[in-house]
Formats: structure tokens, C-alpha cells, sequence
């Protein structure tokens, strides 16, 4: 189980994210994290890492840029930040807390799985760091997004998660409903929901010759069951999901080994 320091102001917190170290929604994090103590740093994407998941540079050097102090920016992927982060720009102290985002858009259902934000949340567990993701639900075809939801109600939510604590090898991802602070109806600890996922292509020709694609029109929101992250969003409700790294299905364990045994060496 993830513990903290008892006094929150002697906690060290580094942020990341994967919209860039200089998108809107990191400084909201900042904000929020400044909230909790004045030890705070950054180190994120040089640009944006949308749908990186969790993947890891190793063809190339992965650069760390210094652009204030207590800040920089990695050329690399969300992961390569966290790993950098906290091995060299941290290295006189690991951070006591981890927080990624506040991502532009909702990271819920199988997103879980493509998101930048929460593969820093990931990186930092793997490491020994307790990590929590935040994402703020919004609406696209709309230049607004309701950051003031996040800002407003993150603090408290981050507080009462760590005088709780929660296992080691979890993370903890929060998402943001789109509405106005005052809208939200409640707090709700969901599962991961599931929904139809986009597999449409955009095919265009270059002028030059060949062709080339756009991946085309994400899933749109869908109904979700009833105490699933989707459903929570919904409702008007923050969604707190707890995300386990072992991906094993114990449950089939016992069938599949029952199914295999006895079968000779081909």
C-alpha cells in the first residue's frame, strides 16, 4: 500500500503529461499541485504525445531540456519523461507523488490503453512511484473546455486519496465530467467501461503519388454500464477508477492450464 509524508507540504510532486510541456492543461496541474506543496516539478514532452500509450524511445537519445527552474521539457515520449524525470532531473530525491495531465479529453474504456496521460501514471507505478492521472472531459468541435472543474475539485480528491493510499502496482485515473464545477453531481469509484471502438481509415492520395491515411472518427460517447468510468461521465459524476498493472486473467488460468494439460510436444 502506496503511504505518504504525513505533512503534505514536505511532499515532492512531479507532473507530466502527453499534450506537451507547454499545453494548457499542464499549467492547471500545476496549480493544482501547488495546492498540496511547493515542491513541485515538471518534466514533459517538448510536443504533443497524444495516443503515444505507453511506449518507450529506443532508437534515438531521448534529450532533457532545462527551461526553468524546477521545469523542462523531454524530446522524447510521456514515458521517456517520467523515466528521466525521476532517475535525473530528480535524482537527489525521488517524488513522493506522481500526477499526469490535466489531459484535454476524456481517458476512459479501452482510451486507458492508448493514452499518454495515463502511461506516465503507469511509467511512475512500474518505478515505485504512486501516480494518479486526470483528464478532463470535453467536447471537440468546441474551443472551450471546462478546466475550472478540474482545478476545483482535484485538490480535495487528490488529499482524501492519499490519506487512504492505495495498493502498490495501481494507479489511480480520474476523469472530469464537461460541465461547470458547481454541475457536478458527485464522486463515483468506477471500473473501466467498454465501448465500440473506431476502426475507420481516411484514405487520401498524395499528389506526388501513393496513398496515405488518417486515422479517421473516434468512438463517440456511448451509453456505459452502470458503475463504469463512461457511465460516471454521463451522469455528471468524476469518475476515480483504480487500474491494476497485472493484466493477468486469473480466472482463466485454471480452464486454460485444465485444457493444455496432457497435450504432447509437437
Amino acid at each position: 500500500m502506496h503511504e505518504f509524508p504525513k505533512r503534505t507540504d514536505k511532499l515532492r510532486i512531479l507532473i507530466s503529461n502527453d499534450d506537451g510541456v507547454r499545453a494548457p492543461g499542464i499549467k492547471v496541474l500545476e496549480r493544482i499541485a501547488r495546492e498540496l506543496s511547493d515542491d513541485v516539478w515538471v518534466v514533459a514532452p517538448l510536443t504533443e504525445q497524444s495516443g503515444a500509450g505507453h511506449s518507450l524511445t529506443l532508437r534515438y537519445p531521448i534529450w532533457l531540456r532545462r527551461l526553468a527552474t524546477r521545469r523542462y521539457a523531454v524530446e522524447g515520449t510521456p514515458t521517456d519523461s517520467v523515466l528521466v524525470g525521476i532517475h535525473k532531473a530528480l535524482k537527489d530525491r525521488k517524488p513522493d507523488l506522481v500526477l499526469s495531465g490535466v489531459n484535454r479529453g476524456s481517458n476512459v474504456a479501452e482510451f486507458i490503453t492508448y493514452s499518454g496521460t495515463c502511461a506516465v501514471a503507469m511509467e511512475a507505478t512500474i518505478l515505485g512511484v504512486p501516480a494518479i492521472a486526470l483528464s478532463q472531459q470535453t467536447d471537440f468541435d468546441r474551443n472551450y473546455t471546462h478546466w475550472s472543474t478540474a482545478e476545483h475539485h482535484a485538490p480535495g480528491i487528490i488529499r482524501k486519496l492519499m490519506r487512504a493510499g492505495w495498493p502498490d502496482r495501481n494507479f489511480i485515473n480520474i476523469n472530469f465530467p464537461d460541465c461547470l464545477p458547481n454541475e457536478v453531481a458527485s464522486i463515483e469509484v468506477t471500473e473501466q467501461g467498454s465501448r465500440p471502438m473506431g476502426d475507420s481509415l481516411v484514405e487520401s492520395r498524395h499528389p506526388r503519388g501513393g496513398r496515405y491515411y488518417w486515422v479517421g472518427s473516434l468512438p463517440t460517447q456511448v451509453k456505459g454500464k452502470k458503475g463504469t468510468d463512461l457511465a460516471a461521465l454521463e451522469e455528471k459524476r468524476i469518475s476515480v477508477t483504480p487500474v491494476d498493472l497485472n493484466f493477468t486473467n486469473k480466472r482463466a488460468m485454471k480452464p486454460l492450464a485444465a485444457a493444455l494439460k496432457g497435450r504432447k510436444k509437437q
